[in-house]
């Protein structure tokens, strides 16, 4: 298997995703009232699938190695950079979950809460991803020993697997697909 380009195929699937969102937010933004149960669905594909499935591919084999063998600037590329934008996303998903509930109580100005945090997720991914794809992944290629890209491979693969067996790709896709339909 080769991880870096399963990766790359995944982040794919979360731009589509992003442009749903973008979408959804637009819909918000024009006056609509705002898709509670599709909001949830986004937010369930960003956690799950961009988050805990891709992003803890990268974060526990790739990041992981390159972090511990690429010396200062693998490792503040990785912990200075790539892992605090994991986290920034989280923030931003964490928040427009919190404005979600407070329009959903009443609170009608929180709606440029849900605007705000979902199209700066959406912004934050984007460019993260820009990064991933032309620097980051290229300079793991580039320079981890093929030993190490080995077992990089070799452990996705076997998170892949336990994934499949899930149907978490399946499920996730096809939340995708649903959504696209409708945004």
């Amino acid at each position: 298997m080769d991880s870096i380009k399963l990766m790359m195929e995944e982040h794919q699937y979360i731009l589509r995703m992003l442009k749903v969102v973008r979408n959804a937010c637009y819909r918000v933004m024009k006056g609509e009232a705002i898709n509670y149960d599709d909001f949830n669905l986004m937010i369930d594909f960003i956690r799950q699938y961009a988050d805990n499935h891709h992003h803890g591919k990268e974060e526990k084999f790739l990041f992981n190695e390159m972090a511990n063998n690429l010396g200062p600037v693998g490792n503040k590329l990785i912990t200075h950079g790539m892992l605090v934008e994991h986290d920034f996303g989280r923030l931003y998903i964490s928040e427009l979950k919190e404005a979600l509930e407070r329009v959903k109580k009443g609170d009608d100005e929180s709606r440029l809460d849900v605007i705000a945090n979902a199209i700066g997720y959406t912004h934050l991914l984007k460019r993260h991803i820009e990064k991933e794809d032309g620097v980051v992944y290229s300079l793991a290629q580039r320079q981890l020993p093929k030993e190490i890209m080995d077992l990089v491979n070799e452990r996705s693969a076997e998170y892949e697997k336990k994934a499949q067996a899930q149907g978490i790709q399946t499920h996730y896709i096809a939340i995708l697909n649903d959504l696209e339909k409708k945004y």
